[in-house]
């Protein structure tokens, strides 16, 4: 399989993205994450964009993030928020777990929250949908379909019994 080759292949399983914890709040826009390839007090940065940023992605796909190489002496990370404020977040010398812990408590939203989003994601009130135990029962009570056949005859030329007759 193609995508299982490379680096740490997991990373791009369908199980590990939907693992992730961090669901950033609604306001956040843009996250940019600075560090550096080479030095020790960068390493947590780059172990973090390694492992949690495919995550990060995919559970937050209208935030822009960015990883921006080898532009800075301290590794930091850098959120730009819908009502124009930023916020600095400083990661020097940190491990990969606790800059995780980290975004997650001020960045991401609470799991009350998240479940209450997850219980209104579920809710299948929708007027289109139709059969037992929703609002309509036949699809052709919905408006602009065809009306039951138990009700107003299909045209002969509808039905396979009169195929080749012309009504």
């Amino acid at each position: 399989m193609p995508f299982m080759k490379g680096a740490a292949p997991i990373r791009r399983t369908i199980q590990y993205l939907e693992a992730g914890k961090i669901v950033f709040k609604d306001r956040i826009k843009i996250v940019s994450i600075h560090y550096n390839t080479l030095g020790e007090n960068h390493r947590g940065a780059r172990d973090f964009v390694f492992w949690h940023l495919p995550q990060i992605q995919f559970k937050n796909p209208d935030v822009q993030v960015m990883t921006l190489k080898n532009m800075t002496p301290t590794p930091f990370i850098r959120c730009f928020m819908s009502d124009g404020n930023d916020l600095l977040i400083d990661v020097d010398n940190r491990d990969k777990d606790r800059i995780h812990d980290h975004v997650l408590q001020v960045l991401g939203k609470p799991k009350e929250t998240l479940h209450i989003e997850a219980m209104a994601k579920e809710k299948k009130d929708n007027i289109a949908n139709f059969g037992y135990m929703c609002e309509k029962h036949c699809m052709c009570e919905i408006f602009g379909q065809v009306p039951c056949p138990a009700v107003v005859p299909l045209p002969k030329s509808w039905r396979g019994k009169y195929k080749n007759e012309e009504s």
